[in-house]
């Protein structure tokens, strides 16, 4: 990383998330191009990567002039933020109006631009919240009349994924593994750091644009488990379940890690064939090949989203489970 010590009049980007997942790969690249730093979060006390030269501010959803305080001065904003599932103690409802109070505090106080991770066929006609939720804050995005940049991605994956190595995970210790209905319906995983790379880079520039970010490979979920089972030498048979009985073995294992392994709208959204678009591909980092290069580690521990949640001080990776 760049010594950016003395780049006091470089310009000011904020992350949401900077100590996250794909935050974190967006301020290494922010901070190794020489710029100024500065992360809203929740989790003040997590570890830090970056030392003093991030700067570290809570959200403040709830008192806007202390967020718009936060975005003051700021060139672009690059908005990570989001929930993967409702809970008791987060949902979407409340992660939409968030994003939306954000939204207001930057244009509020003249932020140039915001790049906003969304998710791939977003709509407001879908019951599903996570699909729902982020389309509302496309079109809100849109008419804040701040220069944006909206990039779509299906699954990240890296070194702090949850899917790909929770699949290897189970692939590890169960004798088979069970796909939802037929397993033909499709995803395009992209590497977290080439999704980074890409928002960094429409962080230069003006023009409005909605960018699909998929990966180079498209896989069935079938084809999906059986890569990641031959790339750990785990290769185990696939049986064909109804959704609802997956739902029912998810849930009992959830008990078991304590956490959500799978929600109905995950499966409902995978199996209508909402991670995958005909787009060309916004990243270059091929899946097969990055899992080759980890398979003696992938799927060792397992990665939980509650923890990540309620443990606000360790890492990602550290927060793994046996």
């Amino acid at each position: 990383m760049k010594d950016i010590s003395q780049a006091t009049d470089a310009p000011m980007h904020v992350v949401t998330g900077a100590f996250g997942y794909s935050g974190k790969y967006i301020t290494h690249r922010l901070l190794s191009a020489g710029h100024r730093v500065r992360t809203l979060t929740n989790s003040t006390d997590r570890e830090n990567p970056f030392g003093d030269a991030l700067e570290i501010h809570p959200y403040n959803f709830d008192r806007p002039n202390e967020l718009a305080n936060s975005l003051q001065g700021v060139a672009v904003l690059y908005n990570t933020y989001w929930v993967r599932f409702d809970h008791t103690d987060f949902n979407h409802e409340q992660a939409v109006r968030n994003t939306q109070t954000m939204i207001d505090a930057a244009k509020q106080v003249g932020v140039h631009r915001i790049v906003h991770v969304s998710i791939t066929n977003p709509s407001e006609d879908t019951d599903l919240p996570y699909f729902r939720g982020k389309a509302v804050l496309e079109n809100a995005l849109k008419e804040s009349g701040i220069s944006y940049a909206i990039l779509r991605p299906t699954v990240l994956f890296g070194h702090e994924d949850i899917l790909i190595n929770n699949i290897a995970w189970i692939l590890r210790r169960f004798p088979l593994f069970g796909v939802f209905g037929d397993g033909s319906y499709k995803l395009q995983p992209i590497y977290v750091d080439d999704l980074a790379a890409l928002a960094v880079e429409e962080g230069k520039r003006t023009e409005n644009v909605t960018i699909d970010a998929i990966g180079p490979e498209t896989f069935t979920y079938k084809g999906l488990v059986e890569a990641i089972g031959r790339a750990i030498g785990k290769p185990r048979p696939i049986v064909h379940i109804p959704p609802t009985l997956g739902l029912m073995i998810g849930s009992l294992l959830g008990s078991v890690v304590g956490d959500v392994v799978i929600t109905k709208e995950e499966i409902q959204g995978l199996m209508e064939n909402r991670l995958c678009t005909k787009s060309p591909p916004a990243g270059s980092t091929r899946l097969t090949e990055w899992m080759e290069e980890r398979a003696n580690e992938l799927g060792r521990r397992y990665s939980s989203e509650l923890a990540r949640r309620r443990d606000r001080k360790s890492s990602y990776v550290a927060l793994r489970t046996k």
